[in-house]
Parts: structure tokens; sequence; C-alpha cells
């Protein structure tokens, strides 16, 4: 069986002076980070993503504020994850559907990938992603 989106916790440390979260690829992430980016002043009714990866992995975090993850698997399994805790992030498998939505004022989406970009790999359309995974 393939991977699974799922929720991942990093560790905290803290003292008076406040947190520091670390997230190391290869250890905390189950990939070597090789592309960073994040995603910030989307309005409450924006969906991000709408897509698929052939090859990428990913791993979201709300470093501030919060949004919902919303993940369909190449076995249809749907799953809405919450984002709205800066130490948790949600690991995306490849070739799984992903959206991004319900976006807070503050939210600042960090999104951690396995690839640096190249376009080609992307599913952007629906349709053709069920017919890539068996669902269509």
């Amino acid at each position: 069986m393939s991977e699974r989106p799922r929720f991942l916790e990093f560790p905290q440390h803290g003292d008076k002076r406040g947190h520091l979260v670390v997230v190391e690829g290869g250890s905390d992430v189950p990939f070597e980070i090789r592309r960073a980016f994040y995603m910030y002043g989307s309005d409450p009714d924006v969906v991000r993503g709408e897509h698929a990866n052939r090859l990428t992995e990913f791993v979201l975090v709300n470093v501030s504020g919060t949004s919902k993850v919303r993940t369909i698997e190449p076995d249809g399994v749907e799953t809405v994850f919450d984002l709205d805790r800066p130490h948790v992030g949600v690991y995306v498998p490849r070739m799984t559907w992903k959206d991004m939505y319900a976006f807070s004022e503050d939210s600042v989406l960090l999104v951690l990938a396995s690839e640096h970009y190249d376009g080609t790999e992307y599913i952007r359309d629906f349709a053709e992603f069920q017919r890539e995974v068996g669902l269509a």
C-alpha cells in the first residue's frame, strides 16, 4: 500500500522567550526538502492547489493562522485536515489531489516539497487525475 496523507507533529522547543520549531528533511518529513514556498494574503473563499503531482511529495504547515487541506487519494479516499497549530503539518504523497482553502486573515501556509518545480509533472485537471489513477 502506498503512503497516505497524514498529520506530522514537529518537536517544539521553547521557554519564556517563545517557541522554536525545527523541521529537518529525511527525519521530520519523509523526504529530503528540495523546495520551500509559502502562501499568504488569500481570502477565506479562495481555493489554492487544485492539483496532483506525479513525482512531488509535500508537507504543508500553517506557520501563522489557519487553513484547511482536502486530499483525495488514488483510491478515492477524501480527507479534510484542519491546520491550526504551527508545529503540525500535513504530509501529502505524490499522486494525491490537494485543495487548500478557508484561509484565516493571518494565514501563512508554508509548503515543503521533495522536488524542484517542474510544471510538466502537475495534473491540474481533476478528470485527468481520475483517469490516471483509475477512478474514472
